[in-house]
């Protein structure tokens, strides 16, 4: 899922990256780059057995937030599914040639049939 975060360079210091729809949650770099790809240990690390993940938000909810001002935006993909909460377990019905199918793919690409169905969840109901 696509969430908004502001790069933050002061002149003695490292790149700062603030994600506003987790609130609390930012990390840090000695590059963009650096900064960028610690989004995602980021968020992981913050919402460890959180029981509500993070629904994101469009980008102009931020652009005009005095918070935020100064810095530059970025849309970072960030994996909701790898994030580590705890999990319920559930009962659905579907056609048994589906199944089938999914438990295929999900052997294939060495998945559980619950990790797929959740990451398929997960990309389906982004923005």
């Amino acid at each position: 899922m696509l969430f908004p975060v502001v790069v933050h360079k002061d002149p003695e210091s490292d790149y700062s990256v603030t994600i506003p729809d987790m609130p609390g949650c930012f990390t840090a770099g000695k590059n963009i780059e650096e900064a960028v790809s610690n989004v995602q240990d980021a968020a992981e690390c913050h919402y460890t057995g959180e029981a509500e993940l993070p629904i994101s938000s469009n980008l102009e909810r931020w652009l005009n937030d005095p918070d935020y001002a100064g810095g530059t935006w970025l849309l970072v993909n960030v994996d909701l599914s790898r994030i580590n909460i705890k999990s319920r377990r559930v009962n659905i019905t579907l056609p048994e040639n589906l199944l089938s199918a999914i438990d295929r793919y999900a052997e294939a690409h060495q998945l559980t049939r619950s990790g797929l169905l959740a990451q398929a969840a997960g990309q389906y109901i982004s923005p």
